[in-house]
């Protein structure tokens, strides 16, 4: 049983059936939002961005939303090797303190203990990430708009639920609600077109960086919005999954192949499309993408047949390091994973991509 499954658009399969696919071919690289999920993508991320990029000099462009937007904001430090390693293990170690009294923290208290995180893994290097040579880094958050414009006990609620419903009618539509802010590399054009949603990109600098990527992870309800990014447009600003949760963006006006490590085979467009089925299929948007996923028969043989999840949270309750000890055996089977890509590398075997 393979634990790698290669999918790819039209364009991309062509590409590969011709050439194969060489670390040059590559210009862009998306990190999905998802949560623990990632996890399972850190060997391919350190086998990526460790070795198989480094053979190759294009400008490579990396956009992320949540968990996926510190994933590829660590590829473009100085040691990008020993960033993902300390990044997978102070993920699967987290651990939230819950004040004497309470049942569980409030998203004030989420937001302060990841806050702090944040500042402790990059404090003194966001200069790194500014000025890779190579990778261009572009966050994707959501900045509410209107009665989202400002969080609170009753608009915000109110307003995701506006957003839920004209969402479920046309995703467009959901730009009467929430834009897409991209917080990119200085100078830096965006990878992808921005007609099928309401789009802004500002400049990420030393000043906002901290805040923008922590805006990029902030799940509505579980951690507060931040607000009044520096060098942004006034507002709340939350997690970039929910206008963008896969990075189903348009990215054929970008060279080249887009390489997608991800942890399924469909690219969801927004974190209110998860249970809209009719939304997951491919469309042109896709057509030069390659998605590495892991086979869901592989997935079956994880610690509790699944991913890793958020809801972990809820069945480990209090045992963190139980959580731990199936998360950290979920990120060590997932070697086999970056061990199959580079054998399928080597081969260059055309014939096991499967249609994305």
């Amino acid at each position: 049983m393979k634990a790698l499954r290669i999918y790819a658009g039209p364009v991309a399969r062509e590409h590969i059936a011709r050439e194969g696919l060489k670390p040059q071919d590559v210009r862009v690289v998306p990190g999905a939002a998802g949560g623990p999920k990632g996890l399972v993508l850190g060997p391919i991320d350190r086998f990526v961005f460790g070795s198989w990029l480094a053979q190759s000099s294009q400008q490579v462009h990396l956009v992320g939303a949540s968990i996926g937007a510190w994933r590829l904001a660590n590829a473009c430090l100085d040691n990008a090797v020993q960033a993902f390693k300390d990044f997978e293990h102070g993920y699967v170690h987290q651990h939230f303190e819950v004040p004497a009294g309470q049942k569980r923290l409030t998203a004030r208290q989420v937001s302060a203990q990841f806050g702090d995180g944040l500042r402790q893994f990059y404090g003194g290097r966001t200069g790194e990430v500014l000025m890779n040579p190579r990778y261009a880094l572009h966050v994707i958050t959501a900045r509410g708009r209107h009665i989202l414009g400002r969080e609170g006990k009753a608009r915000t609620p109110f307003g995701y639920l506006g957003a839920f419903i004209t969402n479920s009618v046309r995703r467009k539509s959901l730009g009467a609600w929430l834009e897409r802010v991209v917080f990119s590399t200085p100078g830096a054009v965006l990878p992808f077109g921005t007609q099928d949603f309401r789009s802004r990109q500002v400049d990420l600098t030393e000043a906002n960086f901290e805040a923008a990527l922590q805006a990029s992870c902030s799940i509505p309800f579980m951690l507060e919005a931040v607000h009044d990014i520096p060098g942004a447009p006034p507002g709340a600003y939350w997690d970039g999954g929910i206008t963008d949760y896969h990075l189903h963006l348009d990215y054929n006006n970008s060279e080249g192949l887009v390489l997608y490590p991800h942890f399924q085979k469909a690219v969801v467009p927004g974190w209110l499309d998860k249970g809209l089925k009719w939304r997951h299929a491919p469309t042109s948007f896709l057509d030069r993408m390659v998605v590495l996923a892991p086979n869901p028969e592989w997935i079956a043989t994880l610690p509790n047949g699944k991913l890793p999840d958020r809801n972990d949270f809820v069945r480990y309750g209090n045992d963190g390091p139980a959580r731990s000890k199936a998360w950290a055996r979920a990120a060590a089977e997932s070697q086999r994973l970056a061990d199959e890509f580079e054998q399928w590398l080597g081969k260059g075997d055309a014939g096991q991509v499967l249609p994305l």
